[in-house]
């Protein structure tokens, strides 16, 4: 909602001051379609030229996600401490084969079922899945384990970026394409040169809307909202990196209250639950069986 209120501050500051300066909207609102269809549309087809489809979709999507927010919230973090702080517990009393049937089939699992928003999470429940198997093949190495979560964490973070790079592109284009609008409209113009003064300044001020569209598109709303994506992207990856540590604490032998106080310890600071919220959680959260 913060993204939206910005926008809305963008448009109002920009038109608003033009208004007060005394502009006129007329001249804008008659060649803004025009203009926008030749610069919207031209960036539509650069962005579809430049990308897969996959890219595409999550372009599109990425926007969605700038207006929604980061997806983990402080309930969310618990959550996962309380899952894994379940799995750990498992692993230390019964051992691999105790852990083997909530890993092999985690949709069918009382503990991940517990846990829906981290269940869903195909990522985030194949990360968790993936290395406690390898850990009940013998593979307890915390190095190994550090390396090979590190690899499947810059793979999903290449991957994840790919929309709001794909949106950097397209704001960095939007100026030239202004201008592409804007020699188009001086075309016209030339095209008209034994007409009136009055109406070759209308005609003028026509073409200069599609630079004024431009760089106004690609400095107040398509970079911004790249940047915004990315920071979300970001934020959202930190959920991953709180796994890591606290299955790299359980390969290191750290019992699960220890893991997952590690865990804890590196989500930010503004979705951190404390403590004792987490001590509380855990206790009330349902026993495994």
């Amino acid at each position: 909602m913060l993204s939206l209120g910005g926008m809305g501050i963008v448009v109002m500051g920009v038109f608003g001051g033009y208004l007060l300066a005394g502009g006129k909207m007329s001249v804008i609102i008659k060649a803004l379609p025009f203009e926008f269809m030749m610069i919207g549309g031209a960036a539509l087809g650069a962005l579809l030229i430049a990308n897969s489809m996959k890219v595409v979709k999550q372009t599109f999507g990425g926007v969605l996600r700038v207006i929604k927010g980061p997806k983990w919230k402080q309930k969310d973090y618990q959550d996962l401490l309380c899952l894994l702080y379940a799995l750990a517990n498992v692993y230390k009393k019964k051992g691999a084969l105790g852990l083997e049937q909530h890993v092999e089939q985690p949709s069918e699992s009382q503990i991940f079922q517990t846990y829906p928003k981290v269940l869903n999470d195909h990522f985030a429940c194949a990360m968790i899945c993936d290395t406690l198997r390898m850990m009940t093949l013998n593979l307890e190495d915390p190095h190994q384990i550090d390396d090979y979560i590190d690899r499947l964490l810059e793979k999903h973070h290449h991957e994840d970026m790919q929309g709001a790079q794909a949106l950097q592109t397209t704001a960095d284009a939007l100026p030239a394409l202004g201008i592409v609008a804007a020699v188009l409209g001086v075309i016209k113009t030339m095209a008209s040169i034994n007409e009136p003064p009055e109406v070759l300044g209308k005609l003028i001020g026509g073409a200069l809307v599609g630079t004024f569209l431009g760089v106004f598109l690609a400095y107040g709303f398509v970079g911004p909202l790249s940047s915004r994506l990315s920071q979300i992207v970001e934020d959202d990856s930190r959920f991953y990196h709180v796994i890591k540590d606290v299955l790299v604490a359980i390969a290191q032998g750290a019992g699960p209250q220890l893991a997952v106080e590690i865990g804890r310890g590196n989500v930010p600071t503004a979705v951190q639950p404390s403590f004792f919220d987490l001590e509380q959680a855990v206790e009330q959260a349902p026993a495994v069986t």
